[in-house]
């Protein structure tokens, strides 16, 4: 049986038997294991991409119920405290002040029983007798502060002046004051009594300050005194006066400055310094700091609530004092007041 020739092969072209193909079998040709090697590193590499991805957990499902469930009931429980809280605060304040009411936006109060409207001196009345005259409650406290401060009113302007005072309460309470309308002018004052001073409370000339004055003790002076000053009037020689007695004495003019009445009123405390003076061997009422309580420091202008804590609070701690510098190891205590305060202490 005669053999079968395959077919011949096709002839290879020039590409193929040139050097350019030999360059690139010799450098970038694979043989037959490693090409099953590469493919066998691709099968790896996609399975490891796909597996995670296939083997990755579903996301849970949230259901927001029982979450909403439970807010809710933390909602209502911190209303209800709230509520609770506010409701004692409210009878707390009720009870504090039982005679105010809120009503129209602002504090109302109950209604005063009103008195038929007669004569009056407005320097003689406390804040209720101005209520049951129509005044508002806030107005009349407010009256009479002012009058104290200012040393009495002594025309009937001062007070259409006040704060808050409604016209039409003043104008129905004018014709009742014992008090002029207007001052006279100076040097022309009236040669009878004011027509308004018919119980005849009020001099018929107003009394003039003294051209020349003595210098008098300051720590003796009352306030008929002290008034006879220029710019002194009834309250600030009364507040001068309780200052002194707080203080335990003046051991200086310059102390003067430190009254807050005369803080703003340098004319005043230089007219005090030139008529005034303090006697020589003074000696002011001590601040002992052994022995005196909380209660008997604080009171003292120099001292207040905080230093005298502090100073009974030291004295607790690290034994008596020994001498007025001890207090010096205080903190808050600035070397400015300790000096001002130095002349008043003593550790006896």
């Amino acid at each position: 049986m005669p053999l079968v020739q395959p077919p011949p092969r096709p002839p290879r072209t020039p590409w193929g038997r040139g050097p350019v193909w030999r360059w690139l079998r010799r450098y970038f040709g694979f043989s037959r294991a490693e090409n099953r090697g590469f493919v066998v590193l691709v099968v790896l590499a996609l399975v490891a991409a796909v597996v995670p991805v296939l083997l990755r957990p579903a996301a849970p499902v949230y259901l927001p119920e029982a979450d909403q469930h439970q807010l809710n009931q933390w909602a209502a429980s911190l209303a209800t405290r709230l509520d609770s809280g506010q409701a004692a605060e409210r009878r707390a304040y009720a009870a504090r002040y039982p005679a105010r009411r809120t009503g129209g936006g602002r504090d109302q109060y109950p209604r005063v029983p009103q008195v038929s409207l007669a004569s009056f001196d407005p320097n003689a009345l406390v804040a209720s007798e101005w209520e049951v005259r129509g005044v508002p409650h806030f107005v009349a406290g407010r009256i009479v502060n002012y009058g104290q401060k200012a040393g009495g009113f002594r025309v009937k302007s001062q007070i259409q002046r006040i704060y808050g005072l409604p016209d039409s309460v003043y104008q129905r309470l004018a014709p009742f004051m014992q008090l002029p309308t207007e001052l006279p002018a100076r040097g022309a004052y009236a040669s009878r009594p004011y027509a308004d001073n018919a119980a005849g409370a009020f001099p018929t000339r107003m009394p003039r300050k003294p051209a020349h004055l003595q210098p008098f003790d300051l720590n003796q002076a009352d306030t008929t005194q002290l008034m006879q000053i220029k710019g002194i009037g009834r309250g600030r020689a009364k507040g001068l006066v309780k200052h002194r007695a707080e203080l335990g004495g003046f051991v200086s003019e310059s102390q003067l400055s430190d009254y807050f009445m005369l803080r703003d009123a340098p004319d005043l405390v230089d007219s005090l310094r030139k008529y005034t003076f303090v006697a020589p061997g003074f000696a002011p009422r001590p601040v002992h700091l052994n022995s005196a309580t909380f209660d008997e420091l604080w009171p003292h202008p120099y001292v207040g609530k905080p230093l005298a804590r502090l100073i009974v609070a030291f004295r607790t701690q690290h034994g008596p004092y020994k001498t007025p510098e001890d207090l010096r190891q205080i903190k808050i205590l600035k070397p400015e007041s300790f000096l001002r305060l130095q002349p008043y202490l003593r550790c006896d």
